[in-house]
Parts: structure tokens; sequence; C-alpha cells
């Protein structure tokens, strides 16, 4: 089978084209034949480093990268009852850990999969699963309806998620972005929208309930500083919070929160029934074929993103 592999740490000139062959399941994983995988910072970045490599992937080389992947099912271990062949789904591939989505098949534990809703193409149903992930357990158990949401990078990958989740559980949803994409912004469903290129969103906004903070360093602190008393900041950069940072947290009597994406069998599926109800709709940025995916890595490290880039197989 195809499958672009990484021989070594460092940039996209590393990513080869490859034959391998297809991997073997146990009695509880599924092998999928790969429609379309999607790309995250979290895919591209740490390939730059053998540590970062060595952290999440293991020190294996050559190695298949990223995790996010949609396809159909063509064998199913003997312990797996919710899926049979012929089925279409998506999810995370062997998540945390090896990873291995740019293949033309992949073998993973079935657990953290779902079924695609009908109507669903492979491609936004890729795009639905890190970022979407992200996105619905930060905000899950933290926002109630008419909370006062503030979606720091509403337009990213998982911004545009988070800001259409928020509404979808009835808040007050402002989002920073550049006034570029207004449009698009509204299209989500936000309330507001902070123009970061002639606005500086503390002078905005204030009392908030909860913010997601996808950037850190300053905009991090100057957003719990917008916190009402008891109200929630949660990182997508931080796993753990910093001693200064809780601190400073407690002083203002905030709750301050890192994330560890879990991929399990009920957030996939809640995110299948909001594909499948409308309330969460994947925007692609752009399309990449399985040969381009040099191509694809780059403009991911660029930034600047309105929403999601998929590889399609």
């Amino acid at each position: 089978m195809k499958a672009i592999v990484l021989t070594k740490a460092g940039g996209v000139e590393n990513l080869h084209l490859s034959e391998i062959d297809i991997p073997q399941i146990n009695d509880d994983e599924i092998l999928i034949k790969t429609a379309a995988i999607s790309l995250n910072p979290a895919d591209v970045k740490p390939k730059y480093s053998d540590e970062m490599l060595n952290m999440i992937y293991g020190t294996e080389r050559p190695l298949i990268l990223c995790w996010d992947i949609s396809g159909t099912i063509t064998k199913v271990g003997k312990n797996v009852s919710q899926f049979k062949e012929g089925d279409r789904v998506f999810g995370m591939a062997n998540f945390p850990g090896k990873g291995g989505a740019y293949a033309e098949y992949v073998s993973t534990p079935a657990s953290g999969f779902a079924k695609i809703p009908e109507a669903i193409s492979f491609v936004d149903a890729a795009a639905a699963t890190l970022a979407a992930l992200t996105a619905l357990q930060t905000l899950k158990g933290r926002i109630k309806e008419e909370d006062k949401v503030l979606i720091q990078g509403g337009s990213g990958g998982v911004g545009h998620f988070a800001v259409q989740i928020a509404k979808a559980m009835n808040a007050y949803v402002i989002t920073t972005a550049s006034g570029d994409n207004k449009e698009f912004i509204k299209s989500l469903g936000a309330d507001e929208l902070i123009d970061y290129k002639t606005q500086n969103f503390e002078e905005e906004v204030s009392n908030l309930d909860f913010v997601l903070d996808i950037f850190g360093g300053e905009i991090l602190e100057k957003s719990m500083s917008l916190l009402k008393p008891e109200g929630i900041l949660v990182s997508t950069l931080l796993q753990e919070i910093p001693e200064e940072l809780e601190q400073k947290a407690k002083k203002r009597n905030v709750e301050l929160h890192g994330i560890v994406v879990n991929s399990n069998s009920e957030d996939i599926n809640t995110i299948a029934s909001m594909l499948e109800a409308g309330t969460l709709k994947p925007h692609i940025h752009k399309l990449f074929p399985f040969e381009k995916m040099r191509e694809a890595h780059t403009v991911v490290e660029k930034g600047g993103l309105t929403g999601k880039v998929v590889v399609t197989i």
C-alpha cells in the first residue's frame, strides 16, 4: 500500500511516499481503507524535533504521522461488535501514540471511532476529529445557557468548531478573528466579532464566564483578567498549569485549566450527531491530494487558516 513516512526529524523534505505492507489487525481493532486525512498543528510541528517525535510516537524510524482519518472498514476484529465491514467511519487512529494515518490502510482500535452519518462526506468527517473533539471537550460541562463566552481565534480549526458548539449550547459567543473573515464568523453563529487587527480585545469585553485560549502567553493572561469571579479559562496550549499562572488565577478567584484530548466513543458519537443535525459544519480551508502532503504541511505551518486542511486518497 501507499504510505507517507517520515524518515527522520526535520522539514517536509523528510516526508516520502513509500510502498509498505498493509497492516494486520488484532481482535479489538478495525482495518480502515483511508479516504481522507485531516491535518493539525499538533501533527505537523513535532516532526522537526526528535525529542517531540519520541515523546509522541516512540523511537522507531521511519514512522507514519497523524491520527485524524475517515474511511471504510475492510476488516473487523472478533471482539468488535459496533462495526462491520463496509461501514464508513471517522475518528483518531491509535491516539495517543503511534498514529499511522498517512497510509492507504490504517489498523486501529475500534474505540474512539464512529459511523459517518449518511449525508456527511469523508472530507467533512475527517475534518471533525481532533479539532472538533478539542472544542467539545473544552466546552462540555464548563459552559451553560446564556454564559458569556470568548473564543480566541474563532476562524481556525479548533476555533470555528468551538464557536458552533458554544452556540449549540445556547451561550453568548464573542470571538477574535480578522475582520476579513467577518462573513465567515457570522455564518458560524457568533454574536460578536473582535477584529484583532484593529481592536484590542481586552478593551472590548469584560465580565466573561468562559474563555477558550489557543495562543498562550500575554493573550492568555489578558484573557484571564477579563473573567468574572469563578469564571473559567481553558488553554489548548497547556497540559499542566505553571505555578505562577496558578497563583494568579487563585488571586483572581478564577479557574485555569489545560486540556489533554481524550479519544472516546461518547464524544466522537456526539460529533457525529452534531454533523448529522447540521449544528456542526466543518469548513475546509484547502484540499490536497495524498501525493501533495508536503505542500499541505507547509500550508498548516504557515497558519492563518480558515477552518481545516484535508488530504484525500
